[in-house]
């Protein structure tokens, strides 16, 4: 076993306390990592299991589906990993029973930009900007202060436990899928960590493979070990994403990988700069987008680049409160809709920002209806469509889900599709009582709300607790990480 192996086993082993939980749902990687168990009480076992049927009884179930249609009342059946039925009183014989009166039954939220390998970095940027424009407030900057200073001094196991922490906090707010955006591929160790940190959450992720820094970067180059070493399966829950970046020197060789290989290419677009804008236009003239691609931020974009974005089909991704704190432009929501595009969501980094997609949802839709709200208040008589509290969902789920090429397998409550699910507490101090379902999850809600987490049918929270999972080992890990992160760089901390 190699050394980076034995690293990330010897960090499984500390951040989980496994049991058998071994099946075709994907939980393989839980399974192997030992232990002897720690399984919160009433959890119904062996779900996600093959020829294992789970009921999801008397719920409030909200599809986004509109040809299944929403229930004040029903049931979900689930058969190993997939939904086969939703409808009122299933009769499921033998099935293990997860009782769900006075909860929001929904799909997970898919995150589709996220710089996981960050975690240990929380807050330390909270008033920040991106970078250092020659304006005020220049200084702190991500640019200057997290990429050129901390990331540099990430080892394999500070990469693992990054990813691993970051994934099992996002399944605990019910995000159950992501794009991980890991800008942090000094060595093709550094990659393996993250990948095997990913694959021990046991989540639904979208590997994003994007640049690293350092004599022993292998990038773009190392794309194909990685595919054929991580990802030769389409049977899995993690799937591969290349990064392609139009102000690096690499942009066209990772676009010709990412391509050949036959994967999603992700790209970050801020454009505020005249010099930036200019820029993405000349690559909008002589590149070849395609429904394959997706573009974070969008901000600055000019009417030709965003017209060709639109008539490629690519997918663009907001991260709205990032980008109306960090200085990156204002957040693209008009023109999105001028053109007749639907985004998804996304939390960026949690060096600045959380991760929790109630924090989005919100953030998005009170920054629309203010910008139309104004609109219409300065006497425009034919002001934009006010967003909705189901629309910013449907850009929360199924947008997410159709960004990284899995809307067969996710973002909807289907018959046929993966059960990704999540259990919302309706029944609680700040949602009681209960009147319009969309609206309390975007405008009541937070992640105390996230009863029960499911992903590809396999119970991964139970009732407000992990599955699996030893929580104060993994705060120890995390904080050591960071320990170790800042004295290498010579950051000092202040915690005021």
């Amino acid at each position: 076993m190699c050394n980076l192996c034995e690293d990330a086993a010897r960090y499984s082993r500390a951040a989980f306390s496994a049991t058998d939980v071994a099946g075709s749902g994907g939980n393989s990687g839980l399974s192997a990592l030992g232990g002897t168990g720690k399984r919160p009480h009433g959890l119904p076992e062996g779900t996600g299991e093959t020829g294992r049927k789970t009921l999801i009884k008397g719920g409030m179930v909200l599809t986004m589906d509109p040809a299944v249609g929403d229930f004040d009342d029903a049931d979900i059946l689930i058969d190993g990993t997939e939904i086969v039925e939703i409808g009122r009183g299933i009769d499921a014989g033998d099935a293990a029973v997860i009782e769900a009166s006075g909860m929001i039954v929904m799909p997970g939220f898919i995150d589709t930009h996220h710089h996981q390998f960050e975690t240990a970095l929380r807050s330390y940027l909270a008033d920040g900007l991106l970078y250092n424009d020659g304006r005020p407030h220049g200084s702190p900057n991500y640019l200057e202060d997290v990429l050129g200073k901390l990331s540099l001094v990430y080892r394999p196991e500070d990469v693992y436990i990054n990813e691993l922490v970051a994934s099992l906090s996002q399944l605990d707010a019910g995000v159950t899928g992501v794009l991980d955006v890991s800008q942090i591929h000094h060595s093709p160790e550094h990659s393996d960590a993250a990948i095997q940190g990913l694959k021990d959450a046991h989540r639904r992720t979208a590997f994003g493979y994007f640049e690293g820094r350092g004599e022993g970067a292998k990038y773009p180059q190392d794309a194909y070990r990685i595919k054929e070493t991580h990802f030769a399966s389409d049977d899995q829950l993690l799937t591969m994403v290349m990064g392609g970046e139009f102000y690096l020197p690499t942009f066209e060789e990772s676009w010709r990988i990412g391509r050949d290989l036959d994967i999603p290419i992700a790209m970050h677009v801020v454009a505020s700069r005249k010099e930036r804008s200019e820029a993405f236009d000349q690559i909008v003239r002589t590149a070849k987008f395609g429904p394959d691609n997706i573009f974070i931020h969008m901000t600055g974009v000019s009417d030709f680049g965003w017209q060709t974005v639109r008539d490629a089909g690519a997918h663009v991704t907001l991260a709205v409160p990032i980008e109306m704190t960090m200085r990156h432009g204002m957040p693209p929501i008009m023109k999105l809709m001028e053109f007749g595009m639907s985004p998804s969501l996304s939390s960026d980094v949690e060096c600045t920002m959380t991760a929790d997609f109630f924090t989005q949802m919100r953030s998005m839709l009170t920054l629309q209806r203010a910008l139309v709200n104004e609109i219409t208040l300065s006497g425009d008589d034919n002001p934009p469509a006010l967003l909705s509290s189901r629309d910013v969902i449907r850009f929360a789920t199924i947008e997410g889900a159709k960004a990284l090429g899995l809307e067969s397998k996710t973002g909807s409550l289907t018959p046929g599709k993966q059960a990704d699910i999540v259990l919302l507490d309706a029944n609680t101090l700040n949602v009681a009582p209960l009147n319009n379902i969309p609206g309390a999850v975007v405008t009541l809600m937070d992640r105390s709300n996230v009863s029960t987490v499911l992903v590809a049918g396999s119970v991964r929270k139970w009732k407000g607790e992990l599955v699996d999972c030893d929580v104060p080992k993994l705060l120890s890990e995390i904080t050591a990480s960071r320990d170790y992160l800042f004295a290498e760089a010579g950051v000092e901390r202040d915690l005021f």
